[in-house]
């Protein structure tokens, strides 16, 4: 009979210890996956819940920020998204989301697809070509579970849709719908409309220079000749040099457009570190000349791009602006972060989240021909004279934005509840007096719409304010933030840029308190 040698357990746990020793270290990611099983009180896991990766932020000190999309036996969670944060060292350090319950929901439901498209199209009228997708809708109220129609088509105006029912698959009743088409409401030479003359990086091949840009992404704009399909072709010109300042010139917009990119991209890349819309280093595109006569701009997540109307030459001029185009591509940044859902409170926020970065993006610019301001499309107007779009320092002077927060501000238009945010930015980063954008009203303690007060707020500075705001949308807000999830961020992510109980913090309590948010 063979036998080991005595001493061969003992080999064998030298070289186990040894592999030990060279085993690598988890990932970021390997650590918020564990700690998302290890915390299941603080992350509302269990045995059903799996984890897709979205977004890793990481900050100076070493502090992770891992954001994960949660399924349920395989069903995607609605409304369950979650926020790992783990310290230098890698440990668990808390959670941010908005379940209020474990989102576990009967899997069996009543309706089966074809009967939940049914019910989306009698409400939202369209087409819908994919199959209806079950899920569990976990927003507020308990989980249940539900089907996800995707009904595209055309709004009134000519603008897309793609547009995200959700159908009840017990009663058949619409629970929710958004859409993901996101509209603003509404080294060569570039001879802009409304930025005057700028320099532009351009692409040159086989002798012809193409209106792309390899040092951001390969961005670059497309000319849609008034057309609603497809995706236009790329603007090309032989001397680098394009537009001639007036509309009669097709290469004019184009500009404008390709400029108003360069200039977020640059602005997010300077100011925040952030690499493109995706934080991937890859460049949206940008489709002008959308349609005839449209008033309006969106971004849209299924082409990563932005696209323009020329405006109706009566009332608007081409709605791509410099803050317009910051406003868009901010859309992007959103949908790649916090996704905000556009719908109630999140959806306002998710407006007034790119009417801020777009305001940013004007102010950073420093252009002469458009000089940074808190108003939002004031270039879009013909008749000028200060109209604009959306003003963040009197959201109400619009006629239906929401200075304040009041108990059925969610029930408003996502364009014009986000007027409770910007007017909390505005108080935040320039205070009542407004420091040359004009005076700025508190609001009262009371349920209300419109701004009465006369508290009185010092501001803390644009740039401090931006990256309060920035940090709040990728580390701390999920897609279900209402404004009072807000509050809370902003808090948060005042404390770790400036401290707790920092001069900082206190402006932004007092600022959210101006606009009845407590």
């Amino acid at each position: 009979m063979f036998r080991k040698p005595a001493h061969a357990p003992l080999i064998a746990c030298l070289v186990a210890l040894g592999a030990a020793a060279h085993a690598e270290p988890p990932t970021v990611e390997g650590q918020a996956r564990l700690h998302l099983k290890g915390f299941p009180g603080f992350t509302l896991d269990d045995a059903d819940h799996s984890y897709e990766r979205r977004d890793t932020i990481q900050d100076a000190d070493g502090q992770s920020h891992v954001r994960f999309n949660r399924r349920v036996k395989g069903l995607r969670v609605i409304g369950g998204d979650i926020v790992m944060h783990i310290d230098p060292r890698g440990q668990f350090r808390g959670t941010t989301h908005n379940l209020r319950f474990n989102p576990k929901a009967d899997t069996a439901g009543r309706l089966n697809p074809a009967e939940a498209r049914r019910a989306a199209l009698a409400v939202h009228p369209g087409t819908s070509e994919g199959a209806p997708k079950k899920v569990i809708y976990a927003r507020g109220a308990a989980p249940r579970l539900a089907y996800e129609v995707e009904v595209q088509g055309a709004k009134a105006d000519g603008t897309p849709m793609e547009k995200h029912v959700i159908v009840d698959a017990l009663t058949g009743g619409v629970l929710e719908a958004w859409d993901d088409i996101h509209t603003a409401s509404a080294q060569g030479t570039g001879r802009s409309f409304f930025s005057g003359n700028v320099t532009l990086t351009t692409d040159l091949v086989s002798g012809r220079y193409y209106l792309r840009d390899p040092s951001r992404g390969n961005t670059y704009t497309t000319n849609m000749a008034n057309k609603t399909s497809g995706s236009g072709t790329v603007f090309s010109d032989a001397d680098n040099t394009w537009g001639d300042n007036t509309l009669a010139n097709t290469q004019t917009i184009g500009v404008d457009a390709q400029y108003g990119t360069a200039t977020t991209w640059d602005y997010y890349k300077a100011v925040h570190g952030r690499l493109g819309i995706a934080n991937d280093g890859r460049g949206a595109y940008n489709k002008v000349h959308y349609n005839s006569k449209y008033n309006n701009a969106y971004w849209s997540d299924s082409c990563f791009c932005m696209t323009y109307g020329d405006g109706d030459g009566t009332t608007f001029n081409p709605f791509d602006s410099l803050d317009v185009a910051g406003h868009e591509m901010t859309h992007g940044v959103i949908s790649r972060t916090a996704n905000l859902t556009y719908s109630g409170e999140s959806g306002g926020l998710n407006e007034a989240t790119s009417d801020i970065f777009g305001t940013l993006v004007e102010l950073y610019a420093r252009n002469a021909s458009d000089p940074g301001d808190y108003l939002i499309g004031e270039k879009l107007y013909k008749s000028g004279g200060g109209k604009a779009l959306r003003y963040m320092n009197q959201p109400s002077k619009d006629g239906s934005s929401a200075d304040c927060w009041y108990s059925t501000l969610g029930s408003l238009d996502v364009h014009y509840s986000s007027g409770v945010a910007n007017h909390f930015f505005f108080l935040l980063a320039e205070g009542t007096g407004g420091n040359g954008f004009g005076a700025s009203k508190t609001c009262q303690a009371t349920d209300t719409k419109t701004a009465t007060g006369t508290g009185t707020l010092t501001g803390i500075g644009r740039d401090v304010a931006g990256k309060i705001w920035y940090r709040a949308l990728t580390v701390y807000m999920t897609s279900s933030t209402n404004y009072a999830g807000a509050r809370s961020a902003t808090l948060k992510a005042a404390a770790d840029l400036y401290g707790a109980g920092s001069a900082n913090v206190n402006a932004v309590a007092a600022a959210w308190k101006a606009v009845n948010v407590n």
